[in-house]
């Protein structure tokens, strides 16, 4: 049995302090970490019996990622992580697109989804059916999906990408008719990249969004301009294009973190769910966030007594199960992202 890792109150305290972002369930007191902490070392116990392993997206609370959480990321990062284990069960702690995506890759492996909400705005906005009518209208195009979708809907795509590799894999593919779903907002993003390359394309999209990114309102960069007039503007492709054609950096959860950490700036506004802020105050306390907070309900509907159960005594909704011919039909487009990511 793998060692068993118990942490105090104190250690998760000195972790979580320096938040103070969002609502009042993001913002730690000592007392807090110590109603926390029994639950998050029985969950530790509970990996080390079953040998498990716990992905914990960035979305999600931070007594989940640096209480529990063995890896933390984006849903792509995470998906690798979870093909690199060697854990027999893993306990997906996002939404259900995620854990489909890491049982596509590791058909062997037991796969779990605790929250209690597992749902996506932009991924239930369109179905397999859906692709295949599409598919009819436009057959000359070759479908790329987001990887923010359901295993039915990669299983009707060509080519699966990720919001980090969107745009060198659009740009790479040889048919100039590209149909990009489900995100509206990605979609217009990416023609606008594909034209300041001169990549010539004829790009077609999906009405799908995010309900966190698509709030987020262009009017918003100009204000904290004003107030900061150093502050770097980072946004992740969900957003509209006129609040992406405002930002500094563009890019995928795993790249704006990235980017705040290695910058030599010090105050920035990020335009994306909070949680990416929580791991920012956390890891890179030195850096001033400014600006308001999102928090996506689905992620945040994540919680340690779910992982719990779900550890425990899972219903049945809560496995990720997929008909093997719908797999391997999916595999095949998260396939053809490999081979052109190459």
């Amino acid at each position: 049995m793998p060692p068993i890792k118990n942490i105090t109150a104190q250690d998760l305290y000195e972790k979580l302090k320096n938040i103070k972002l969002g609502a009042s369930c993001c913002q730690y007191s000592l007392k807090k970490c110590e109603e926390l902490v029994p639950l998050i070392n029985k969950i530790n116990r509970l990996k080390a019996e079953q040998n498990a392993v716990i992905l914990a997206h960035t979305y999600v609370t931070p007594e989940i990622i640096y209480g529990v959480a063995d890896h933390v990321g984006d849903s792509y990062g995470l998906s690798k992580k979870a093909c690199e284990t060697s854990a027999q069960k893993i306990v997906f702690v996002a939404v259900r697109f995620m854990g489909e995506t890491a049982k596509i890759l590791n058909p062997e492996k037991e796969v779990l989804v605790p929250a209690r909400d597992a749902g996506c705005t932009l991924a239930d906005s369109i179905n397999g059916e859906k692709v295949r009518e599409l598919r009819k209208q436009f057959p000359e195009h070759t479908f790329v999906c987001y990887v923010n979708t359901t295993v039915d809907v990669k299983a009707e795509c060509d080519v699966c990408v990720t919001s980090s590799n969107v745009y060198n894999i659009v740009a790479s593919i040889p048919s100039d008719k590209i149909y990009f779903l489900p995100d509206q907002y990605m979609g217009q993003n990416l023609i606008f990249e594909m034209n300041r390359r001169g990549v010539k394309k004829d790009i077609r999209y999906y009405h799908g969004s995010c309900t966190v990114h698509e709030e987020i309102p262009a009017e918003e960069i100009d204000h904290i301009r004003q107030e900061y007039p150093d502050v770097v503007v980072v946004a992740h492709p969900e957003c509209k294009p006129e609040v992406c054609q405002k930002a500094d950096f563009i890019g995928s959860t795993a790249q704006m973190f990235s980017f705040i950490k290695n910058s030599t700036a010090k105050d920035f506004l990020m335009l994306t769910e909070c949680g990416l802020g929580h791991r920012i105050k956390v890891e890179n306390p030195g850096k001033n966030l400014v600006g308001t907070c999102r928090i996506c309900d689905f992620m945040k509907s994540n919680s340690l007594e779910d992982i719990y159960r779900v550890m425990t005594d899972p219903a049945p909704h809560e496995r990720v199960v997929i008909e093997e011919s719908l797999r391997l039909k999916a595999l095949k487009s998260i396939e053809a992202m490999f081979q052109f990511s190459d």
